[in-house]
């Protein structure tokens, strides 16, 4: 089923945040959503889950569709080991060797199955931010929302995360919307790249990338036209 959003309005007072926005996200796909910081791409993903309603517009083919979140900060239980925290989401929906076993799975996955006892205190804010994109992935979500999960490391542990994260959506697909004000993070993770405008966010320009990503990893020469028109379309 396509997913879509048509013809949003969204404003807090006086404030307007989007205004007449429409966006169309190819299943299993990522789709970077590139923007100025307070543009209002949370305020997006936020409508786009049905967590706060817009003003007007529709949400199409969204209605039954489950999510998934993977915000700025991990959000784990701090009680809870690293495993404890992947079946935590699970519970609902798998009985008790099915959640162990997918959860299990899912940490080996960004490379913390020996790591499954431990307590998010006793993990690197890396290896906590990968629990989050395990628990992510361990969830059965229809749509994956990450809202700048990346921004609170060095580029070191960024890199590694973002390729954790491609990992995971290269064994089990899943369509994702993906936020950022990075460009070169845009490009890396991103099937499509939208560009936003500042408030009201509009779209300025949706380039769909079809070189392969290890062509596109920091430094890499071969996005240049590319990340040139991107910043030229963000400095104006």
């Amino acid at each position: 089923m396509p997913y879509s959003l048509f013809e949003l309005r969204k404003a807090f007072g006086d404030l307007p945040v989007l205004d007449g926005f429409s966006l169309d996200l190819p299943e299993r796909k990522v789709t970077a959503i590139l923007g100025p910081s307070g543009c209002g791409k949370t305020t997006l993903l936020h409508i786009l889950s049905g967590l706060i309603p817009p003003d007007s517009g529709e949400r199409r083919g969204l209605g039954e569709a489950r999510f998934s979140y993977v915000f700025q900060e991990p959000r784990l239980v701090p009680s809870l080991t690293a495993l404890e925290n992947v079946e935590l989401v699970l519970r609902s929906s798998f009985g008790v060797p099915e959640r162990r076993e997918r959860a299990l799975r899912f940490l080996e996955g960004v490379g913390l199955s020996e790591a499954r006892d431990q307590r998010p205190r006793q993990l690197s804010g890396g290896m906590r931010q990968r629990v989050s994109l395990a628990r992510a992935f361990a969830y059965p979500a229809d749509i994956l929302l990450l809202d700048e999960p990346f921004q609170s490391v060095d580029l070191r542990t960024r890199t590694g995360l973002m390729d954790a994260f491609l990992e995971l959506q290269t064994a089990d697909p899943r369509t994702v919307v993906f936020v950022t004000h990075e460009v070169k993070e845009a490009l890396y993770l991103g099937d499509i790249v939208t560009v936003l405008s500042d408030k009201p966010a509009r779209i300025l320009d949706r380039k769909e990338l079809l070189l392969p990503r290890e062509r596109r990893r920091y430094g890499s020469a071969d996005l240049s036209d590319v990340e040139a028109a991107l910043y030229r379309l963000i400095l104006g």
